[in-house]
């Protein structure tokens, strides 16, 4: 069995998951991380990142110390014997659960792998999905049988993208084990370089179903804030008046309304959906959770209409593109949607955001964003989609706020 004095660490997938986490290990442990986007790789290895995913001091500290190196080749990670797999778990144009890329990453890694490795999962899966699917494609990969040869764990990851106060440091980190030895081994390996401490679950069910539950409840909460501003809105009520009265009680529990993009929350309850129906468990509230918050994109473009509509005008300017606050990831961004609806009812659209990569946001959108603020006086509406921080001062320009919008 290993013990954390001779593990040498490699990290598949280098997004805003793994990257921040190989950097992590890199304090204590020699780590190799990999990524299959080459382009990417190519500036790790020069020290550059976004700084939203993780920032390029830390990433060049690791690689000037010689702990971390990044591969351009999966092959360089033979000498490794720990892997950490952080590849997306999407879902499909249909809402279901797509663990393709996993799958893949899993394939990859187990031809790697020898005997006495252990393999590590980290992308958000539902429960029963490691043993049903992960470990017989590391084991067809490898020719190795589980718990014999190689053990597996699951780590759920806690990322929080652009957050600089939650960093992966400072979560509170689950692991279990395919062996008790292997769980106590990653409680070791995690402990050694998180500071807010390891939760060692009973089993990697336990710690599979522990992250849908966390986003789950996420998006079932939202739903309901959700759908309490429609109902306040409709009333002629102020939601954030509302919100605020509702606070003083003690069990409350505060919640945001919002458009619910992103890697987690619109994708993760899709899984759990998809795993229950396995077992013919209906998962109503889920479902309807989804399709609330789903829905919000076009309420908000209504919205959005009815005051270019009262102002006589026809052209909006949306702030911000990307999922969340203070970020540049626009995956799963209901923000185009918002942009589709509009031009769909023949407004004139544009969208301003310096945060994000206008050329990524093309290649995946097809809609053209604004990364310097553009003329305020030639819009009937200017609708705040992402309250961003750097947006604060710009609402209290006189030329913003007498056609403020605000959707938060």
């Amino acid at each position: 069995m290993l013990n954390i004095q001779n593990a040498r660490i490699a990290v598949i997938g280098l997004g805003y998951v793994g990257l921040p986490l190989a950097c992590t290990f890199a304090d204590k442990f020699p780590v190799i991380g990999y990524d299959v986007n080459t382009t990417k790789s190519r500036q790790l290895a020069a020290g550059h990142v976004s700084a939203s995913i993780y920032g390029e001091e830390a990433l060049q500290r690791a690689l000037n110390c010689g702990q971390l190196k990044i591969a351009a080749d999966i092959s360089e990670t033979a000498t490794c014997n720990v892997y950490v797999i952080a590849v997306p778990t999407p879902a499909d144009t249909n809402h279901h659960a797509d663990p393709s890329l996993l799958l893949t990453a899993c394939g990859m890694v187990g031809k790697l792998i020898s005997k006495g490795d252990v393999v590590v999962v980290e992308s958000t899966i539902a429960p029963g999905m490691t043993e049903r699917l992960l470990i017989p494609r590391l084991e067809e990969a490898s020719a190795l049988k589980c718990n014999r040869d190689f053990t597996v764990g699951y780590s759920p990851e806690r990322i929080n993208p652009g957050d600089q106060e939650h960093t992966v440091k400072k979560i509170c980190k689950i692991v279990s084990g395919s062996t008790p030895e292997t769980a106590d081994f990653l409680e070791q390996l995690y402990g050694a370089v998180i500071t807010a401490g390891t939760y060692k679950a009973t089993s990697i069910s336990v710690a599979e179903a522990s992250k849908m539950m966390e986003n789950s409840q996420r998006d079932a909460l939202i739903a309901f804030i959700n759908e309490m501003q429609q109902v306040c809105t409709a009333m002629d009520i102020d939601i954030k008046e509302v919100m605020k009265a509702a606070a003083t009680k003690w069990d409350y529990i505060p919640m945001h309304p919002g458009l619910v993009g992103g890697h987690c929350i619109p994708v993760d309850p899709y899984y759990l959906i998809d795993e229950a129906a396995r077992y013919h468990v209906p998962t109503p509230m889920l479902s309807t959770a989804r399709k609330v918050n789903n829905g919000m994109a076009t309420w908000y473009a209504e919205r959005i209409r009815e005051a270019a509509t009262r102002r006589g005008g026809n052209k909006v300017l949306l702030l911000g593109f990307a999922f969340k606050p203070d970020c540049e990831d626009v995956r799963n961004t209901l923000v185009a949607d918002v942009f589709r609806e509009l031009c769909r009812w023949g407004f004139s659209v544009t969208v301003y955001d310096p945060l994000v990569n206008a050329h990524r946001v093309q290649d995946i959108y097809h809609i053209n964003v604004e990364n310097r603020v553009p003329p305020l006086d030639d819009y009937a509406v200017v609708a705040e989609c992402t309250p961003h921080t750097c947006f604060h001062d710009l609402e209290q320009c006189p030329a913003v706020q007498s056609r403020l919008v605000k959707l938060y």
